[in-house]
């Protein structure tokens, strides 16, 4: 489907600098453009590329200044990253969706599967489980007795989600992820452990995304909550009893410990981990490979392990780099006072 510069242009509330007429049918990165594609500027450090390259139409911000002339049609908006996310999600949108059961998928007879779903081949649906109008549940994918799935919804491939657990509308999850598996719960006694039984669920809420091989744990009890429109990378291990507040984002390796609180629209950077049984407040940034053992009140950034404030970080880190000409230093003043003990 083609789409000229200015249909684009009206979509995303953009002025159209050269050929309004100008056609593109497919995307490309502005380093890699090609004719009929449209790219997008939002990084400073690929402003060289734009003089140069191939692709007929790239999104722009307003305030871009030009330090040479531009072949390619330009259309300027408030904010080209925010634009060509709703041109890929149109785009996604105009793509046919998957219908039909396949007939080797396995449903339970007390299954309730809407009309217009996708159930694909190998695809396990056990008993009571309700599946809504719209999703879409890959191959190899399990969801098994008395959970639910909302409408719209995105199993890809090889996904679990264990009994009992709902999954809200437009919930999209990718490959390898599983919902629900026991939290880590053991009691220690004289001959090694005893499972403690998690007996609650999961509860995923409307428009969340999940990636691949990550896992939300079904809480002892109650359930582990993950809450409207939060975004969850790869590889990350949200444990039993844990909230995850509206909107938090979450960056590949995060992991949280049990019965931790996180508040709304909170970003967490890769590889940051997070201690059991404390609140994170609302809107907290966390740097990658964080090490937060303590309840943050929200409204704040630390970075480092153990967390702290960045000015804090920074200044401790140049002490660190300085730790070995410190030691050796204090050693020749140690000698020196023996000598004058003798």
């Amino acid at each position: 489907m083609e789409f000229t510069a200015k249909q684009i242009a009206d979509f995303v509330n953009g002025t159209v600098e050269g050929n309004a007429d100008e056609r593109v049918s497919s995307f490309a990165k502005i380093e890699e453009g090609r004719p009929g594609a449209i790219s997008f500027l939002s990084n400073p450090k690929y402003t060289h590329y734009l003089y140069d390259t191939k692709s007929s139409v790239v999104l722009v911000n307003k305030d871009l200044q030009l330090e040479q002339e531009v072949k390619a049609t330009l259309i300027r908006v408030d904010n080209a990253y925010e634009s060509v996310a709703r041109l890929l999600q149109l785009y996604e949108s105009m793509k046919p969706r998957k219908q039909g059961i396949h007939p080797q998928a396995c449903i339970a007879e007390s299954a309730q599967v809407a009309d217009d779903c996708y159930i694909g081949a190998f695809a396990y649906i056990g008993e009571n489980v309700v599946v809504g109008k719209g999703t879409q549940i890959y191959p190899h994918t399990v969801v098994e007795d008395n959970a639910s799935i909302g409408e719209g919804c995105i199993l890809y491939p090889n996904v679990s989600i264990y009994h009992d657990c709902r999954i809200g509308n437009r919930v999209i999850i990718h490959s390898g992820a599983v919902i629900g598996a026991d939290g880590f719960g053991f009691a220690p006694n004289e001959q090694g452990y005893d499972k403690i039984p998690q007996i609650g669920n999961v509860v995923i809420e409307d428009d969340v995304e999940i990636g691949a091989n990550t896992c939300v744990d079904r809480s002892t009890m109650g359930s582990t909550i993950v809450h409207k429109g939060a975004k969850l990378d790869n590889l990350v291990q949200i444990a039993h009893n844990v909230e995850v507040g509206e909107s938090t984002v979450m960056s590949a390796q995060v992991g949280i410990a049990g019965s931790t609180k996180v508040g709304s629209w909170c970003m967490f950077g890769g590889q940051a981990g997070f201690a059991g049984h404390i609140t994170v407040g609302d809107r907290t940034f966390v740097g990658a490979q964080c090490g937060v053992n303590s309840s943050l009140k929200g409204h704040e950034s630390v970075i480092g392990s153990p967390a702290m404030e960045p000015k804090g970080f920074f200044r401790s880190s140049v002490v660190f780099k300085k730790l070995p000409d410190m030691y050796r230093d204090i050693e020749v003043l140690k000698k020196e006072m023996e000598k004058m003990k003798s």
